[in-house]
């Protein structure tokens, strides 16, 4: 018996991934005509429009189908334990008089260039489960670094 995969995402995640299903269908039509055009071109062998059009529409399907994966198998974050750092926690850090934020969220949701990080990444390993004034060691293929918790929300 397969097990089906849960993923944890908060409900900003969850919004923002059916905004982008949404966005990705309604490119289908698009995809489509490209594919019923480059047809019209003749000799499907030795077709590069028909061949780049069939691959477009390849990985749109197979996001489209990533998407809802994770979609009908979504857990909601909700905060956990008040005042300790969990999944869906944001948390200000503090090294030297530099403060940087951070949004604790499920692998599935992880964009660093967007402060969000991952609960099994390096700095989510070392955060989860402290509190504010608690200093944290984190190593990154850059070094360790000391943080004190500012704040979490």
């Amino acid at each position: 018996m397969i097990m089906k995969k849960h993923y944890q995402i908060t409900a900003e995640g969850k919004k923002e991934l059916e905004t982008e299903l949404d966005t990705l269908k309604a490119r289908r039509g698009d995809v489509a005509d490209k594919i019923a055009e480059a047809r019209d071109f003749g000799d499907l062998s030795e077709n590069a429009e028909y061949d780049a059009a069939r691959e477009e529409q390849g990985l749109l399907e197979t996001r489209i189908a990533e998407i809802e994966d994770i979609i009908n198998n979504a857990d909601i974050i909700k905060s956990g334990a008040k005042g300790l750092i969990g999944l869906g926690s944001k948390v200000a850090l503090k090294t030297g008089n530099k403060i940087v934020t951070y949004t604790i969220v499920g692998p599935v949701e992880a964009n660093p260039l967007e402060g969000k990080i991952s609960n099994e990444s390096p700095i989510g390993l070392a955060l989860f489960g402290r509190k504010v004034g608690d200093d944290a060691e984190i190593t990154t293929p850059k070094g360790t670094v000391k943080y004190k918790i500012a704040e979490i929300s």
